[in-house]
């Protein structure tokens, strides 16, 4: 097992392994992409609006009409919380909804012209921060991360 030390808060020095070396590594790199996301999203354009909201907006995607369960779904969320979501967004302008011409039961929501653009606007951000981090690997590290990053996805979504 790699051993590693590093210098706590108080000056000191405190010995971790590979396991929680890679535990604060992984909730310190959540709470910054949010951090860093959350400041991306809130600019004067957008400054209605939330993460959450954002990641809704991503959920729906600029191409075609989604049902309200498939949208939770993709979201790992209950419908009830996706509605209160949608509710937000469609009194800003950013999601509109309809009824299925099929079944007039189904509730499908798109994105607004205002959605599709905040979308894009996302979008970049997503692009730009993976540009810079691959920017700072050499191939066979980029290969490494997406490797290792495959993973990580494959185990939490198989423990969820």
């Amino acid at each position: 097992m790699i051993q590693e030390t590093c210098l706590c808060s108080r000056g000191k020095i405190k010995d971790m392994g590979i396991s929680n070396t890679l535990n604060e590594v992984l909730v310190r790199l959540f709470r910054d992409i949010n951090a860093l996301e959350e400041r991306a999203i809130r600019t004067e354009e957008y400054k209605d609006v939330t993460a959450n909201d954002m990641h809704v907006i991503e959920a729906v995607g600029p191409d075609c009409a989604k049902n309200m369960t498939s949208v939770a779904r993709e979201l790992a969320v209950t419908t009830g919380t996706l509605t209160i979501a949608v509710n937000s967004l469609v009194k800003k302008g950013y999601v509109e909804r309809t009824r299925s011409e099929e079944d007039r039961r189904v509730v499908l929501i798109s994105l607004s012209e205002k959605g599709k653009k905040a979308y894009l606007h996302h979008r970049r951000f997503h692009e730009e921060m993976i540009d810079a981090v691959l920017a700072e690997l050499s191939e066979e590290e980029q290969r490494a991360l997406e490797s290792a990053l495959s993973k990580l996805t494959r185990f939490f979504r198989e423990v969820s």
